[in-house]
């Protein structure tokens, strides 16, 4: 079907409106303290058949009709932009976190996937009826659809959330963005296999379906991200950059989504996959996924997260039950399961409640399968604004549970971050602090010469040295959120301490300019720490981050 000029002239006005409307209440949602992505899409819903089309009926139809060649063009552009998305999603995720984190995120993840799962499951297999599916034959993919659509988390919206609560880079952090990779990955993989039963699967069967989604998988992550690794110096010294890079990056993940397209599974998996593959690689700049974010997250994603607006009227198809049955289903499956792995991973209730509520930001990610299974038939037009409205209300609340139930935060225990805690061989104490600067401003990406500079000076007027090999640098400078870096020296450097040893364990504490009190607060808190010199020689001996973290926890 070729556009006409008029045909062409909708689609760009279109186009035009979605941008601009999604920009400008994106924005304002921004300043109010809550996602972007929360104002898009009640842009889309405003744009849409709920307030726009039920106002000015001929104009909606005539800027967003339904059976033309401007309609076909613009399920591309959203198509394109949902795949896009994803692939940006995958760059984000960084499997050594997940390694890393371990047993904590692995329990926290599996947990938030079996309860709030188990939960959507059993209500829509049973009560079908309920949740208004009325063909029988659809009731186990249907059932499986709700338990995986209460299971799964919003990466994007989780990251952003962490890193506007000062939070990202900090033990808390890790371990709901790790476990929320693995309830993104498992999630995802079922919800591939769902689509296959429904017939979405290219003529496949469900078994070569299902082989050629594991082998592409394992093909992926254990191999081609290799390959990736080796290729990406190769591109950035001998093409242009960032161009060079964007370009291959967005040829693999459209190549991966198309294959996944192909057996069955839907291409934005191919395209997540194939993310998590590049974003492994040490080679790629910040600033290439910089720019690739910028790009998509700017332009493509609204486009996306406007037209949910555009697909249902949410008046007529607001459903009290359901909506209701989905939200509470949505909001104690996630926080008690996810609360509870944390809980059995060691973590105190209050971490374990704020990691839940962290993990209950359903955001993006719900509302791609929502779309996905009501264009499929799998689910109604109710169900789908229900989910909707589950994934707002949890992106929305997101925030302020987690800011509740972490405002006692800001003490020493919960603000130590295990990557900034190193071992070094330093013997001048200028040379330990640069270090420990440079440790900081890197993770919180601060100016590392300004805040050397203030550190340098307090430590020069009043030296920073305290009985029990301790000594504490500190300032208070431009951040919002206090940090602290830690560094082991098993020799000790001269921090001209009261009782004069030397400081073996050297605290680098920063705290907000604004915050007078806090600064105060924090150095009580880590002398009181070191009053014992027996453990603090107990605390010399561990020999590694994670061990000496463990200790001076229970210390």
């Amino acid at each position: 079907m070729q556009l006409t000029s008029e045909n062409i002239v909708t689609f760009l006005l279109s186009i035009s409106l979605m941008l601009l409307s999604a920009k400008l209440i994106g924005e304002l949602f921004n300043k109010i303290g809550q996602p972007a992505v929360v104002g898009e899409i009640i842009a889309g819903i405003i744009l849409g058949p709920t307030v726009f089309g039920s106002l000015l009926p001929h104009t909606y139809n005539w800027l967003f009709p339904q059976n033309n060649g401007v309609k076909v063009a613009l399920d591309g552009i959203v198509n394109l932009a949902v795949i896009m998305l994803l692939l940006v999603s995958g760059l984000e995720v960084d499997l050594s976190v997940v390694v890393k984190e371990g047993k904590t995120a692995f329990l926290t993840g599996v947990m938030g996937i079996i309860i709030p799962f188990a939960l959507g499951f059993t209500a829509a297999y049973f009560f079908p009826h309920l949740l208004g599916i009325k063909d029988d034959n659809l009731k186990l993919a249907f059932a499986l659809f709700i338990g995986i659509a209460l299971s799964i988390s919003a990466l994007p919206v989780i990251v952003k959330t962490l890193m506007d609560l000062g939070i990202f880079k900090t033990e808390i952090g890790y371990i709901i963005v790790a476990a929320a990779m693995f309830n993104d990955i498992v999630g995802w993989l079922i919800f591939s296999i769902i689509l296959s039963m429904i017939g979405a699967n290219n003529g496949h069967t469900f078994n070569q379906t299902l082989i050629l989604l594991i082998a592409f998988t394992l093909f992926v992550l254990l191999i081609l991200r290799k390959i990736i690794n080796k290729i990406i110096p190769w591109i950035q010294k001998n093409l242009n950059f960032p161009g060079g890079v964007l370009n291959f990056i967005l040829i693999l993940g459209f190549l991966s989504a198309a294959f996944t397209e192909y057996i069955g599974i839907h291409a934005i998996f191919g395209s997540f996959i194939m993310g998590i593959a590049i974003g492994d690689s040490v080679h790629i700049k910040e600033r290439t996924k910089e720019i690739i974010q910028q790009f998509i997250t700017n332009i493509f994603a609204p486009l996306f997260f406007v037209s949910i607006g555009l697909t249902v009227n949410f008046i007529t198809n607001f459903n009290f039950l359901i909506v209701a049955v989905i939200l509470i289903f949505a909001f104690f499956g996630k926080v008690i399961g996810c609360g509870i792995g944390a809980r059995f991973a060691g973590l105190n209730k209050n971490d374990s409640l704020a990691v839940g509520f962290g993990m209950n930001s359903r955001g993006a990610m719900e509302i791609i399968l929502g779309i996905l299974a009501f264009q499929y038939g799998l689910i109604h037009a109710n169900v789908f604004v229900a989910l909707v409205i589950m994934a707002l209300v949890t992106s929305v609340s997101s925030a302020p549970f987690m800011k509740y139930f972490l405002k006692v935060k800001e003490n020493l225990l919960n603000i130590l971050s295990p990557n900034l805690v190193l071992f070094t061989n330093f013997t001048d104490k200028n040379e330990v602090i640069k270090e420990l600067v440079n440790q900081v401003s890197k993770n919180l990406k601060l100016n590392s010469d300004q805040i050397y500079r203030e550190v340098i000076e307090r430590e020069n007027s009043i030296p920073t040295g305290i009985a029990n090999y301790l000594a504490i640098p500190h300032a208070r400078v431009d951040i919002s959120r206090p940090a602290i870096a830690i560094a082991i020296n098993k020799k000790g450097i001269d921090f001209e301490a009261s009782d004069g040893t030397p400081s073996r364990i050297i605290f680098l504490l920063l705290t907000p300019k604004s915050k007078n009190e806090l600064q105060l607060k924090l150095l009580v808190e880590i002398v009181n720490k070191f009053k014992d010199k027996q453990k603090v020689e107990q605390l010399l001996l561990s020999s590694n981050t994670t061990d000496f973290i463990s200790m001076f926890k229970n210390s």
